[in-house]
């Protein structure tokens, strides 16, 4: 509702984009327009093409955005949490349409979310981010089944498992995230890790590779405990 205007029709919100990106005439625009709400499996699109956004669900409104998104022919796609505020079934549709539409135009996306269950449906390759540095990187099966960096464990950990009974104690992580206006000196995780030395709170980490494995920026994985933290 924040993205799209709502005193502008759908179908003309769409098509402004071909005019401007593309050169397309108003009346080649509009037929682009509804051939993107049939790409983005819009139901009626017909109809939508000339409703305004209040006329449309949440999950209607996100294939809208998507289609203005990709009218412009992208190479590469950024989908900001593109499945906020939907509930389950939606964001499953999101993501399987997102999906589809990459193949079909040879399309880059970036995702950025914070739920693990899209990240293994969707991602092939994952940075893992805090406090706006880069903190594990490497293929989806190697950050989400051998992650090296504690806080990539800590995310991973916290998820609920079918087997944990009710009443279960939640595995959150230590501590509160940093104020990014007061950036903290060396590792910014280090006033929450569980593998912290002295020299994290003043040496900013590299980003290492692990042989076969993910790369990580950890003094602790990457240094001299390394032993410690795979084998212990």
């Amino acid at each position: 509702m924040s993205a799209l205007n709502p005193a502008i029709r759908v179908g003309r919100q769409i098509a402004e984009v071909g005019e401007l990106h593309l050169g397309l005439t108003a009346r080649q625009a509009e037929a682009r327009a509804l051939d993107l709400l049939k790409l983005v499996r819009m139901s009626d699109p017909e109809s939508r093409i000339k409703q305004y956004p209040h006329e449309l669900s949440g999950g209607l409104r996100q294939r809208a955005m998507i289609a203005i998104a990709i009218a412009g022919e992208p190479k590469l796609l950024v989908a900001d949490e593109p499945t906020t505020a939907l509930d389950v079934t939606v964001q499953a549709q999101i993501i399987a349409l997102l999906k589809d539409i990459q193949k079909r135009l040879s399309m880059a996306i970036v995702l950025i979310t914070h739920d693990m269950g899209v990240v293994a449906s969707t991602a092939s390759k994952v940075v893992v981010m805090y406090a706006g540095r880069m903190a594990e990187y490497g293929t989806a099966e190697q950050v989400l089944l051998s992650p090296r960096h504690p806080y990539t464990s800590g995310l991973i950990a916290a998820l609920p498992i079918p087997e944990d009974p009710p009443g279960s104690q939640f595995r959150g992580l230590r501590g509160s995230p940093p104020t990014l206006g007061a950036p903290v000196p060396g590792c910014s995780f280090a006033p929450r890790c569980p593998l912290v030395l002295d020299i994290c709170g003043k040496i900013t980490p590299r980003m290492t590779a692990g042989a076969g494995a993910s790369s990580t920026a950890c003094h602790s994985v990457n240094g001299i405990r390394l032993q410690e933290v795979t084998h212990g």
